[in-house]
């Protein structure tokens, strides 16, 4: 901004400039330099955090710790080097607040009383599988996967991953996970229903895609999925975010702030258009570019997908509903459904719109499972 005002005072305006250019070089210094020791300071006591993490051995074996490191996963997970690999979430199945390995042995440890139907889990972008029980503590709202479990004999398995990572890199990884635990159930298994919340639903579509290229022994046994607030055509906040983006690189006085706004994780940027392939984000920039290159993807064909969305106003088809949606994803998006055009292969009769709630109230609430149940019924009884 001063070499614009500089620029336009030519000659005359170089003693004052010199005295500013020496003002501001040292206060930039001085900044400068306490940033990289405050990180260098903050990124060692959070390496030793994550390093000695387990349950009741440190801040990463509580529920606070667990769900501050997804956070720091979601906002910058793909770029977490090597020097930070105690921080950095792996996909694993979670039992007890630690990863189960794929054994039969472990798995049955672990998870007793299986069954051979498996309910998988996958959290959103920046949570863990502890919100799936979110406000269930004494408010009567008894978790998705116990009620599964209760009421048509399914095991519930939940599955944590570093959600800044690429929703098909994340996708690839759910398919080897579901390879893995196929085999290594204890009990043969006849049939899996997968639950996504907001990104997870996108991370089980492409697991769904990758899988079912590869012609993996699970992918004719998922029965039935559900996606419960995903934004299968993007988030509005995150377009907004790229958009911003793109708007800052315009202009000098606001060039700096690029790299704080595209500096969000791939997986953030995934969420502007709903990207579930490599194809999808591989031959563009997604800092630069706002164009829309999701390809379509075709549901899995032998299972039944239903599709549950939420607004925070009390009438689900109000135009207010359409389009503040959650807060977080507008209905459009999450029924596959925009301008009139059912972009994402969802039936209609497998959809349900509820009001009076917002995205996280998805995770655990009794609307939401009467949905689930009813949905279920009505497959199990045809």
């Amino acid at each position: 901004m001063a070499g614009r005002v500089f620029g336009q005072l030519g000659v005359a305006g170089a003693p004052v400039r010199v005295i500013h250019d020496t003002i501001a070089a040292g206060v930039y210094l001085t900044i400068r330099g306490g940033a990289t020791v405050a990180g260098a300071v903050g990124g060692e006591v959070a390496a030793q955090i994550g390093a000695s993490g387990g349950p009741g051995g440190s801040a990463a074996g509580t529920p606070a710790g667990r769900l501050a490191l997804s956070a720091l996963n979601a906002v910058a997970g793909d770029r977490l080097g090597p020097g930070m690999a105690p921080l950095t979430i792996g996909m694993a199945v979670r039992a007890a607040g630690r990863d189960v390995d794929l054994t039969t042995g472990e798995l049955a440890a672990a998870l007793p009383q299986a069954t051979p139907r498996l309910a998988v889990f996958v959290h959103g972008l920046g949570a863990n599988e502890d919100l799936w029980r979110w406000r269930s503590e004494g408010q009567q709202r008894v978790p998705y996967g116990e009620r599964l479990r209760a009421e048509f004999g399914y095991t519930p398995l939940y599955v944590r991953y570093n959600t800044g990572r690429h929703v098909s890199v994340n996708g690839r990884d759910l398919a080897a996970l579901l390879d893995g635990l196929t085999a290594a159930w204890p009990e043969q298994v006849g049939e899996l229903l997968l639950v996504g919340h907001s990104m997870g639903g996108l991370v089980i579509r492409s697991a769904c895609h990758y899988g079912q290229q590869a012609s993996a022994t699970w992918a004719p046994r998922v029965r039935h999925v559900f996606y419960i607030g995903s934004p299968h055509l993007g988030a509005p906040l995150a377009r907004a975010a790229g958009f911003a983006g793109w708007a800052f690189g315009k202009a000098a006085e606001t060039r700096p702030f690029v790299t704080m706004v595209n500096g969000c994780s791939a997986g953030i940027k995934d969420l502007r258009y709903g990207y579930v392939l490599d194809d999808d984000w591989a031959s563009c920039d997604q800092d630069s570019c706002l164009r829309d290159h999701r390809h379509d993807t075709p549901l899995l064909a032998a299972a039944n997908h239903y599709v549950i969305s939420a607004t925070v106003t009390a009438d689900p088809g109000s135009n207010a509903g359409a389009v503040v949606g959650d807060l977080l994803v507008q209905p459009a998006s999450a029924h596959g459904r925009r301008r009139g055009i059912q972009h994402i292969g969802f039936r209609m009769d497998s959809g349900r719109r509820l009001g009076g709630m917002h995205h996280v109230d998805l995770l655990s609430h009794p609307a939401v499972w009467e949905a689930m149940r009813g949905l279920l019924q009505a497959r199990e009884t045809n």
